[in-house]
């Protein structure tokens, strides 16, 4: 499937009005984040350098988009008109902002004052297409104390393993991007057959989306600025160890659905860096200070995302047989027919299929 193709809005800027530089983009999807959303949207108002433009897209939650046009301001608010996801309400800002850059803040994360100024700091480099920040975790009830910091992605959140100063990576964290708008356009924007949809906990949109502006920009640069911080939301429900093996499956799903799109080559470059050397480096440190239960997850956490991946490629693999086998049926069917004795000796009507396999009566 390819990614659905986003059409900008035509005519809604004032012809003496310039586009501004920055938009951020928070989407959200239930009202039971209130809290947070509203966190997140005066975390962006409180910014040393604000950005021309702040959009909420709400994804198909009429209570909250109620909601939030009553108490909210200072800001655009859109209802998601793409198929229902976090893919689906991102495409729909990226077709209705304004501005030349569009940063993106997940609706459970409250940017640092100084967040927008890091982020427009690294594009003074013209070959940058997107520049992402460091998330920090807020744990509500404390980390586990198994829970291995190698494994931060699992709530969305930077992992032990990344760069601690600025560089270039493979793909940018969601809950804290940013992109040159045109070129996210151009490029179809992200695949709404990936990605988060309400508590489902898949992913790897931004990766493929990343995966995709790289080929198409041979020695174009995405970097990771850990300055451009935020800090994000972590509730109790996300510190269990049933939520942080369902997330490890699930991220091995999507990453076979990114190989699929994308290439081995580019879909896995980083897991294996991952798996080479900062899973390794994570389960000698636990071993030496003795905490067998963060290198017993760590085993876990590889394992069932390995599992994960197995599966989304043995289920890609069974969907495309299913899709080829009435192809070879109709084809088998054909060649037996062509065999068979005439129509007229066998009362069958002249071009008629036959029913079972090899033409079978």
């Amino acid at each position: 499937m390819t990614p659905d193709r986003i059409h900008p809005r035509q005519g809604t800027r004032a012809p003496d009005r310039p586009a501004p530089d920055l938009t951020v983009v928070i989407c959200a999807y239930t009202v039971e984040r209130w809290d947070d959303l509203s966190a997140a949207v005066a975390s962006v108002h409180a910014q040393r350098r604000p950005p021309e433009e702040l959009l909420l897209v709400v994804d198909h939650c009429p209570e909250l988009l109620r909601l939030a046009q009553e108490h909210l301001t200072g800001l655009r608010i859109l209802a998601n008109r793409q198929r229902r996801g976090l893919s689906g309400a991102r495409n729909t800002a990226l077709a209705e902002a304004r501005g030349t850059l569009v940063a993106f803040l997940d609706d459970d994360a409250a940017a640092d004052p100084d967040w927008t100024e890091h982020l427009l700091a690294g594009y003074r480099d013209p070959a940058v297409l997107g520049v992402g920040g460091l998330v920090r975790p807020w744990w509500r009830t404390g980390r586990p104390d198994w829970f291995p910091p190698e494994f931060d992605w699992v709530v969305g959140c930077s992992y032990r393993g990344l760069p601690v100063r600025p560089a270039p990576v493979r793909n940018l964290i969601g809950a804290n991007m940013s992109f040159r708008r045109a070129e996210v356009l151009a490029a179809g924007g992200f695949r709404t057959d990936l990605g988060r949809v309400g508590r489902r906990p898949l992913g790897c949109e931004e990766t493929d989306l990343c995966i995709r502006l790289a080929a198409q920009h041979p020695g174009a640069v995405l970097r990771y600025e850990p300055a451009a911080a935020v800090r994000h939301r972590v509730p109790a429900a996300r510190t269990t160890f049933r939520y942080f093996a369902a997330r490890c499956w699930a991220e091995g799903c999507s990453k076979a659905a990114v190989v699929r799109y994308d290439g081995a080559a580019a879909g896995l470059a980083s897991e294996r860096a991952y798996l080479r050397h900062t899973v390794p480096a994570a389960l000698l440190r636990s071993l030496r200070r003795g905490r067998p239960a963060t290198a017993a997850a760590l085993c876990a956490g590889v394992a069932l995302t390995a599992t994960g991946y197995l599966t989304g490629v043995v289920r890609a693999r069974a969907a495309r047989a299913a899709r080829v086998a009435p192809r070879r049926t109709c084809a088998a069917g054909t060649a037996a027919a062509g065999a068979a004795p005439a129509p007229a000796a066998t009362g069958a009507t002249p071009g008629a299929r036959p029913d079972l396999p090899g033409g079978t009566p």
